[in-house]
């Protein structure tokens, strides 16, 4: 049996409120995720962290979900992290302080919450994230266990009765900005549903860990597989409404064998499954990202919208396409190209994200050398030349002959004593008879 999710949902209303409204053009309603994530488990706390005296409409909304709304006191020099700190440091306590809570939520895009991610996966806690593709961290993404779209829970349907849901004074705003720097104008729907061809390498990925495993291949366990391989995936991306109808789009396709029933199904590959030509990488899309901006460099300094820079890949690259690539829209490529510092997506309420040239074409300076010290030269002074010393004229003398010593005389007469005779003579010298005084005998 699977364990029962117990969730904590922790919504950072600030981030994804910007980000809804401004690449979606829709007011963000709290309640499509809160839905989402009762269909995996039970939601036991949720909690929501702006500043609610300037979010009048949307504090009506949260009071309607039962979200406990956690105020965020902005600082005087207006850090916007505070709002993720202590959240962050909520979601940690509750995982210490509450062990029957064994999965969270996280409503937001802001990579600066991969680290309280990958801290609660430490800890055994399996991890949502819920987030707009085309203003999440694709980093955020791949390291979570599931993530969750907005752009996946909108429809028609659900999108006119969250729009008549209730009045908020801040969708008063966004009702004139439709008809303004925008071309598409309006609210955006879903976006259109990507090629079956580009889930076949994730299918055929999962169905292999699943033979090697000697597991038979059934609906949730191929679908847990694909999340495990790849948390981004969403079948509603594909235009299916649940993972049942994404296997039988695949089958009608003839890229997979479906046999079983009673809702016991069970899905095997076939070996011509694969396409003609590989699905191209994303990152396959960014040198011609590159040349654009490269040729508009001048323009892009200012920033421009992101509708602008759109049509200028349109019309000097006509082949291109977002959706080739594995993205449903050209806000969901420039995402990516942001996590590879291509660009700067920068949030913009009324105009819609602003594009700028990323860190990429910015290297950093070299750091500047430390001066090299500067030895003086001395000045090579005239040796003089010494006798019996190498030199530059004469490098090799000739050994000088020592001189002989001559022992000095003393001049005659100086002093008390008397000079000797000097002995002419050979031989000994007599000696001489002691004189006798006395008298003889």
């Amino acid at each position: 049996m699977q364990e029962k999710l117990n969730i904590a949902v922790f919504v950072d209303y600030d981030n994804i409120e910007i980000g809804v409204k401004s690449t979606l053009r829709r007011e963000f309603d709290v309640s499509l995720p809160l839905d989402a994530l009762k269909e995996r488990g039970d939601l036991v706390a949720k909690f929501a962290y702006a500043n609610w005296g300037r979010q009048e409409g949307a504090a009506r909304s949260m009071a309607e979900n039962a979200v406990q709304m956690v105020q965020r006191l902005p600082s005087p020099r207006g850090d916007k992290n505070g709002g993720d700190i202590n959240l962050a440091l909520d979601a940690l306590e509750m995982a210490f302080t509450h062990p029957h809570v064994n999965a969270f939520a996280i409503v937001s895009g802001d990579s600066d919450f991969i680290p309280l991610v990958n801290k609660l996966k430490e800890y055994g806690k399996t991890v949502f994230v819920v987030g707009g593709k085309a203003f999440t961290s694709t980093i955020l993404q791949q390291n979570c266990h599931e993530f969750v779209s907005y752009e996946s829970l909108l429809s028609e349907d659900r999108g006119q009765q969250s729009r008549d849901r209730g009045p908020r004074p801040q969708g008063q705003v966004g009702e004139q900005q439709p008809g303004r720097d925008r071309p598409q104008g309006g609210q955006r729907s879903r976006p259109a549903p990507l090629d079956l061809a580009q889930a076949m390498p994730l299918v055929e990925r999962a169905l292999q860990v699943l033979e090697r495993r000697a597991v038979q291949p059934q609906l949730g366990l191929l679908k847990s597989t694909m999340l495990q391989l790849d948390s981004a995936f969403t079948e509603k991306a594909y235009g299916a409404n649940s993972f049942s109808d994404f296997v039988e789009k695949l089958k009608k396709a003839d890229y997979v064998n479906v046999s079983g029933q009673g809702g016991r199904y069970i899905i095997e590959r076939k070996g011509a499954s694969q396409p003609e030509r590989p699905t191209p990488k994303p990152e396959e899309a960014l040198p011609q990202l590159r040349d654009v901006l490269e040729t508009h460099r001048l323009e892009m300094e200012n920033g421009v919208l992101l509708d602008d820079l759109a049509a200028w890949v349109q019309a000097e690259v006509p082949n291109f396409s977002a959706a080739a690539y594995g993205f449903q829209e050209f806000s969901e490529f420039l995402n990516y190209a942001q996590d590879k510092l291509v660009v700067r997506v920068e949030p913009d309420e009324e105009k819609g994200p602003i594009v700028y040239m990323g860190a990429e074409f910015y290297p950093p300076a070299e750091p500047e050398r430390p001066p090299e010290p500067q030895i003086e030269e001395e000045e090579d002074e005239k040796q003089p030349i010494v006798e019996g010393q190498p030199s530059l004229l004469e490098p090799n003398p000739p050994p000088v002959k020592p001189k002989p010593v001559r022992r000095a005389r003393k001049p005659a007469g100086s002093g008390n004593t008397t000079e000797r005779p000097r002995r002419t003579g050979g031989g000994t010298r007599k000696k001489r008879p002691p004189e006798h005084h006395g008298p003889m005998q």
